[in-house]
């Protein structure tokens, strides 16, 4: 038995074959070439082919892993414009007329290189990520999809390192654990490992590769960070054992199912799920979540070419409001800018995009994008229990024209003879201090809140969410965005409005009872989080002080 250890970033337990993840050969040659403005066209072509794939897998890892962690793909397609690294590539070309596929190769070598000599973790990081684009472009001048494909069963794939694109792309449901030589609790592979709720260890060292071979048994304990090669029978019986109490209390969870959600002194709460597509339902209804409080709409800007019609977003809402079969759907209206970058929508660069031109913002500038939709909701309501929630409100003169136009939208709709049902609930999201601090105005104006903690965090903290370098700095528990989340209950039961919590903070179990004792009425959360929350709902007892 070889025993190597590094660091667990996702705490369960595989046992299974070892399959050692390869890449084709992406080994490039330096060419002369003779046409310069050819070759950079070239590379255009081919940057625009990369962007493009990032597209379609950020449209797959919204889906798989959440908003949040998919950001890393966002990134990438920005750093595929980065200026200071096209213009090292092509100076490369003009100044050696080489090949593209040579200067794109020796540019990514030279930023790693730079990347990897920095102080901070989170920098050192981000050498990968160079590596990852610069190898997608790479592949994509050669017209080569990069990666041998998987085997048919379950494996523990052992690699030098996991490009967040190869991490996504590659199958769950072959993939039993991801161990890597290199990397780093930093690295996006490890966020997206643990979020994909697959056993990770990362940073074993050079000696993973020289000892692991394709065929050959191994138990991976990511709570310890150590993988077995061909274990003994000894330490075979002691992860087993510990795998199977982690499916025992996967299956004591599974039993709450069909249960309420209340607490023991009998307060009752709501618990609905987060999705992000409309082919997330089937998770969301598996989870027996109560209903849906957060439907990101933008998932069908970003996975179009053009602005999606009144018709394709009226099959969509139509679609999910049918399969909830009841239950409480809200769809939260379009929420691009920042890090979510829609081409089409030719939005100017921004030097800080978390504190410019998104979401309602967008709507209340383009009225017609805005109206679409609205049309779109409105007409898919008779289908179901609709609510509708507007983002990144900061003001009551921004809710009184969102009201103004839903009148409007109202008033056409019902002019053409179209049907809408009369019990559509209105709603904001708290999620800047702005909206919590004014939420006694607000309040009355809405049937509902929904406070999004990840962007209330980031504002209230001063904390960018994607700058992992400040993470230390980021305290979910602050007594700030707490005593914010306390004042908007208060004001949404003053003026009789029901509050949610839709962030990832809803998962914090941690937290729940000091949610519960606030007021909050509504806890929304990945389908995944579901019943872990229902159990820790029905350990509370808030008749105790």
């Amino acid at each position: 038995m070889t025993t190597l250890t590094g660091k667990g970033v996702y705490g369960a337990i595989a046992l299974g074959r070892i399959s050692v993840f390869k890449r084709k050969d992406a080994s490039v040659k330096r060419t002369h070439i003779d046409n310069i403005e050819a070759e950079k066209a070239r590379l255009e072509a081919a940057k625009a082919k990369a962007a493009e794939q990032l597209q379609n897998i950020y449209s797959k890892a919204l889906k798989e892993i959440g908003e949040a962690n998919a950001q890393i793909f966002e990134i990438h397609m920005m750093m595929i414009e980065d200026e200071d690294y096209n213009d090292s590539i092509s100076s490369i070309i003009e100044t050696q007329s080489v090949n593209a596929e040579y200067a794109v190769a020796v540019t990514a070598d030279n930023f790693e290189k730079m990347f990897a000599s920095m102080d901070d973790a989170y920098m050192q990081a981000r050498s990968a990520d160079v590596k990852d684009i610069s190898n997608r472009i790479i592949s994509c001048l050669s017209e080569d999809n990069g990666v041998d494909e998987m085997s048919d069963e379950k494996v523990i794939i052992c690699a030098d390192d996991l490009a967040p694109s190869e991490t996504v792309q590659l199958d769950k449901d072959k993939v039993l654990a991801f161990v890597t030589a290199f990397g780093s609790s930093n690295s996006h592979t490890a966020i997206l490992a643990r979020n994909m709720n697959i056993p990770a260890i990362i940073g074993v060292g050079e000696e993973l590769l020289e000892s692991v071979s394709n065929g050959e048994f191994a138990a991976v304990n990511g709570y310890t960070g150590e993988i077995f090669i061909n274990p003994d029978e000894e330490t075979k019986s002691c992860l087993e054992k510990k795998r199977a109490e982690d499916e025992e209390k996967k299956r004591l969870l599974q039993e709450l199912k069909g249960k309420e959600n209340i607490t023991i002194d009998g307060t009752k709460v709501k618990i609905y799920a987060n999705i992000g597509s409309v082919d997330n339902i089937g998770a969301a209804l598996a989870s027996d979540a109560g209903g849906i409080g957060l439907f990101r709409s933008e998932f069908l800007y970003l996975e179009s070419n053009d602005y999606p019609s009144e018709e394709q977003q009226f099959a969509a809402y139509k679609r999910v409001l049918e399969s909830m079969a009841g239950k409480k759907v809200i769809i939260r209206t379009l929420d691009i800018g920042a890090d979510k970058q829609v081409d089409y929508f030719n939005l100017a660069k921004e030097e800080n995009p978390a504190l410019g031109y998104r979401a309602i913002r967008i709507c209340l500038t383009r009225p017609e994008i805005f109206k679409t939709q609205l049309r779109a909701l409105y007409r898919a309501s008779t289908y179901g229990n609709l609510g509708i929630m507007f983002p990144m409100i900061t003001s009551v003169s921004e809710l009184e024209k969102i009201l103004e136009i839903c009148e409007e939208v109202v008033n056409q709709l019902k002019a053409e003879g179209v049907e809408i049902s009369d019990k559509v609930e209105l709603g904001i999201m708290i999620e800047t201090p702005a909206a919590a601090i004014i939420s006694d105005k607000l309040a009355p104006m809405v049937d509902f809140f929904s406070v999004g903690t990840n962007d209330l965090t980031q504002y209230t903290l001063a904390c960018d969410r994607q700058n992992a370098a400040i993470e230390q700095f980021v305290d979910t528990h602050h007594e700030a965005i707490l005593r914010l989340i306390e004042m908007s209950a208060k004001n949404a039961h003053d003026n009789g409005a029901w509050i949610g919590i839709c962030g990832e903070l809803a998962t914090d179990t941690t937290l729940t009872e000091t949610f519960l004792r606030m007021g909050i009425d509504e806890l929304s959360v990945s389908p995944t989080f579901v019943l872990k929350v229902r159990e820790a709902v029905r350990r509370c007892d808030l008749s105790e002080k």
